[in-house]
């Protein structure tokens, strides 16, 4: 197996749109970047460029798509490939009342024919990859044989990538916060996946809050996906090149990133949005640096973020204390930045 799913950040709503990523992609050359989930409906009906554009320098970036019309998925995805994405991916794990009206997210993995059916449409229509995210098991089913069943059929429409959260959805009862704590983790579950399907690819996605432990996993599966440790406590990232790819970092401190994110902001700006859509996803960026603090107050302040300068960015790192070796931020850095 290739080593393209080795690392990778989950898909959030509200949280991994175009900004966070490219952010994100900033401090890790090599690890796998997924969008916020687009329904089928928003791009059949909707503003396909509002959803669908993103800058190159994201990739390899992934189109998850959340939907359960076979023809629909397949329009989508081939817009997704047009676009430029890497992957299209089904959304089969999301438990969100919302996203059940839809008829789609995890309750699909009580119909894996349909989401056969559904993999096989995208997977005629396009020639990247197609992968699905799902969870173990839905409400209390805890049999090994319903998710394994799931992958087998799943598998006959041509997904070779499975993306596994390795806890049950309970579709009732828990909010969606609730859905990533309250069930039990059972990454055995995952491993047990690889073991009777070792043809097909195995990510294993829950609970992992470090690069440790995510190394711990990778042996035995073909990669992890993370989530919200990386999206609060950022330059995490910055360790995945070294830790997991045995490749250079991009960045050597925090401070390294805020020049190439004030020139991007500023182009954001200039295109007529808005300095808070970029900087939001960056509070956590000097996380456990004195100064930390300071840092977010000032990107939090409304009467600033108001004012829609980019030099704010740089005002704000000048708060944060910077470690030996590391020059801090003097305001005017970015200015040569193109």
């Amino acid at each position: 197996m290739d080593e393209a799913w080795r690392f990778c950040v989950a898909p959030m709503m509200d949280w991994t749109d175009r900004h966070c990523r490219y952010f994100h992609r900033l401090l890790s050359r090599r690890t796998r970047l997924y969008t916020e989930m687009v329904t089928t409906g928003a791009l059949v009906h909707g503003n396909r460029n509002r959803h669908l554009d993103f800058d190159a320098a994201e990739q390899p970036v992934a189109l998850q798509l959340g939907g359960s019309e076979p023809d629909d998925l397949a329009l989508c995805a081939r817009l997704g490939e047009q676009w430029g994405y890497d992957e299209i991916n089904l959304n089969c794990g999301c438990p969100s009342e919302r996203v059940q009206r839809g008829a789609f997210g995890a309750c699909l993995m009580a119909e894996p024919e349909l989401v056969r059916d559904c993999v096989k449409a995208m997977a005629d229509a396009v020639s990247i990859p197609v992968t699905v995210k799902h969870r173990i098991g839905i409400d209390r089913v805890d049999s090994y044989g319903f998710v394994r069943d799931f992958v087998g059929t799943v598998a006959q429409g041509g997904a070779r990538t499975f993306i596994v959260h390795a806890r049950n959805a309970w579709l009732k009862g828990l909010s969606p916060k609730e859905n990533r704590e309250v069930p039990p983790l059972r990454y055995e579950t995952v491993v047990a996946l690889k073991r009777d399907f070792p043809q097909l690819r195995f990510v294993l996605n829950g609970g992992i809050a470090s690069l440790a432990e995510a190394r711990e996993q990778l042996p035995a599966l073909d990669g992890v996906m993370l989530g919200r440790e990386p999206y609060h406590h950022p330059w995490l990232l910055a360790g995945v090149d070294p830790a997991i790819f045995g490749e250079p970092a991009p960045l050597r401190s925090p401070f390294d990133a805020i020049a190439p994110m004030t020139a991007y902001a500023a182009r954001h700006v200039a295109a007529g949005g808005r300095l808070r859509e970029v900087t939001r996803h960056m509070l956590g960026l000097f996380n456990g640096m004195p100064g930390a603090r300071r840092w977010r107050q000032r990107l939090s302040d409304a009467s600033a973020l108001a004012a829609n300068d980019v030099a704010l960015l740089e005002q704000a790192a000048s708060m944060v204390a910077a470690p030996a070796g590391a020059a801090p931020v003097r305001p005017g850095a970015a200015e040569a930045i193109g």
